[in-house]
């Protein structure tokens, strides 16, 4: 084992840290609350290579892999930036187009995810299935050389930004099993007949959630995304890089609360001494740093195994425990950062409370924490299927 990062990873941390230092949570919080984009931060980070790591160097990328985009995912976070598209993009979208699209769909898409030219979205979820990817019911019929989609997505990030989506639908039903067959599709968020509402949500956040209503949107034949039928495997390699990141970020996040806490705690004194003095305050704050680290070690063994093809139980295993432990840890580290605070905690220009919805979010999405339990009951103890 060795627990030292490399050089180059050390110099991507280092990097990416100034590059999010020179924006920071007011820049973000600024975008948040007037509707706008983290365009100059996204846009500053794409052309110096760092939202495209993963992505293979034949395409342009740093042909590195979900450990550093973990690295740029959790730096961002801890600046008090966590870019949700980061996620959903190239963690998602540019993992399962590298390992399933054709050489010209590679082509196509891959080197514009390395600048981060390129944003898209990930269309999973619908209002009738929730975590039940079988129960999916949009549909994808092939009509001659185009497919036509039909149905609902929600809960969809970013569509206002993103060029395009990654669609799971439905394009058949398993004669043995009576499980939907699922597809995968790249469509642009711009197609006639596709409509987007907006879901009023109470994050402070620069990312958007909306609803997606495909009224019998065509797509090209070529945008289907490796073989019909092959979706749920497609979708369960996306799921663990969006697991891993998704555990990055709430590390970020806890690192920025327990930093935002702890410089509070020796600087502000009350009855001619420290805060932090008292164990009141600083035993509260030491277990949230360790419940971080220990969450922070798990994410980083769940890349580690993504990374080197473990098998996919070792990865998924690692990836659900990853996301578990840190969405708990970062809430929890916030919560403490804002107590410490007392009053200030809740004052906007604390940066704490403002971040409250983002953490919060980590225990539900992208995978509840009692969809988490359940697959570790299972599969880790072998225990009886509750569902």
């Amino acid at each position: 084992m060795d627990f030292l990062e490399t050089d180059e990873q050390a110099m991507l941390r280092a990097a990416v840290a100034a590059v999010a230092g020179k924006y920071g949570h007011p820049y973000y919080l600024e975008k948040a609350r007037s509707g706008g984009k983290t365009t100059e931060l996204w846009d500053e980070l794409g052309g110096a290579g760092y939202l495209g790591v993963s992505v293979p160097e034949a395409y342009g990328g740093g042909g590195m892999g979900i450990t550093e985009l973990g690295i740029v995912a959790e730096e961002l976070a801890a600046a008090g930036c966590p870019l949700l598209l980061l996620v959903v993009s190239p963690a998602i979208c540019a993992t399962v187009i590298t390992a399933f699209g054709t050489e010209a769909q590679r082509l196509r898409w891959l080197p514009r995810f390395a600048t981060g030219e390129l944003t898209m979205a990930f269309a999973i979820t619908e209002p009738d299935a929730g975590s039940n990817s079988h129960n999916l019911s949009l549909t994808a019929r092939k009509d001659g050389d185009v497919y036509r989609l039909s149905g609902t997505k929600t809960f969809i990030s970013g569509c206002d930004e993103a060029e395009a989506a990654l669609v799971v639908t439905r394009t058949g039903v398993d004669p043995d099993t009576g499980r939907g067959q699922l597809s995968l599709f790249v469509v642009d968020l711009d197609s006639p007949r596709l409509d987007k509402t907006v879901i009023p949500i109470e994050i402070v956040a620069p990312e958007k959630q909306f609803t997606l209503f495909f009224d019998d949107v065509e797509v090209p034949g070529d945008r289907l995304l490796g073989t019909e039928g092959d979706g749920l495997r497609q979708v369960f390699l996306g799921l663990n890089p969006e697991r891993i990141i998704s555990a990055a970020m709430a590390a970020g996040l806890g690192r920025y609360a327990l930093a935002k806490a702890a410089a509070y705690a020796k600087d502000r004194e009350v009855w001619g001494t420290p805060i932090g003095r008292h164990q009141g305050i600083s035993h509260p704050l030491a277990k949230a740093k360790i419940d971080c680290e220990l969450a922070r070690l798990m994410y980083q063994k769940a890349a580690w195994a993504h990374d080197t093809g473990q098998d996919p139980f070792t990865t998924g295993e690692a990836a659900n425990m990853a996301k578990f432990a840190a969405a708990d840890a970062a809430l929890a580290a916030l919560d403490q950062a804002i107590q410490t605070h007392g009053g200030n905690g809740l004052a906007t220009d604390y940066g704490l409370a403002t971040l409250w919805g983002a953490a919060r979010l980590m225990r539900t999405a992208p995978v509840s924490r009692e969809m988490i339990l359940n697959f570790v009951a299972q599969h880790s103890l072998g225990l009886p299927k509750s569902y």
